[in-house]
């Protein structure tokens, strides 16, 4: 239980960077995980780069939490979490992320189901340091704002980019699981149909588009009578 220190202010801010530092703990297990069956180069490596990022979040946090007072207790970051082991091993360990393994029917939408895993993650984590930021900031907490600012910058470019790779992953998804009859064509019967369209619309804005003959006007036949 958090000490209470008389300083109301400051007692909410550091229950919220310990709920904070939970979450980075709980990603830290999951992205472990989800690493080992990335076989995408560019969004594995990208996972890989996010989980330094997140434990060093783990670690600023933990850090500030201490300097205002406070303790994160048990929420320390686990030797299975931050080393990437394999995924026996981290079953064996009882992690939870572990567990993220076994989604899916395939390869593929296992991959997708964890992007969009972390996707919703990244916006709960992005909305935490929102929070946090703007708490710090109504309490004159500079050091405490900054931090948070910077944390919460890096986990939006980091849902920027599932956000694009879910598309990509979604595609993977259908490749490997969706018959090629069953897929839209995407030079096939659309564009004839659109090239038939346009040239029907070509040929009807030819055909009004030609001239017709000009009807004599009322006083040319006068005259031609006269004559």
């Amino acid at each position: 239980m958090m000490e209470d220190n008389g300083d109301a202010g400051n007692a909410k801010l550091i229950q919220y960077l310990t709920e904070a530092h939970g979450k980075e703990t709980e990603l830290l297990e999951s992205l472990a995980a989800h690493i080992q069956i990335a076989t995408r180069p560019v969004y594995k490596k990208r996972l890989q780069d996010h989980l330094k990022e997140t434990r060093q979040h783990a670690k600023l946090v933990q850090r500030q939490v201490k300097k205002l007072g406070g303790d994160v207790g048990s929420g320390v970051v686990s030797k299975a979490a931050t080393a990437a082991v394999g995924v026996p091993k981290l079953a064996a360990a009882g992690v939870k992320g572990a567990g993220h393994v076994l989604r899916g029917t395939g390869e593929e939408e296992k991959q997708l189901k964890n992007a969009k895993t972390e996707y919703f993650n990244e916006h709960e984590e992005i909305a935490n340091y929102r929070a946090i930021e703007a708490l710090a900031t109504a309490l004159g907490d500079k050091d405490t704002a900054k931090i948070a600012k910077g944390i919460r910058r890096e986990e939006e470019r980091m849902a920027a980019f599932l956000e694009k790779q879910i598309p990509m992953l979604t595609k993977e998804v259908v490749k490997a699981e969706v018959p090629k009859s069953g897929r839209a064509r995407a030079s096939g019967r659309s564009t004839g149909r659109s090239t038939a369209s346009k040239k029907s619309r070509a040929g009807r804005s030819a055909s009004s588009g030609a001239k017709k003959p000009k009807k004599s006007s009322t006083s040319s036949k006068r005259k031609a009578k006269r004559s």
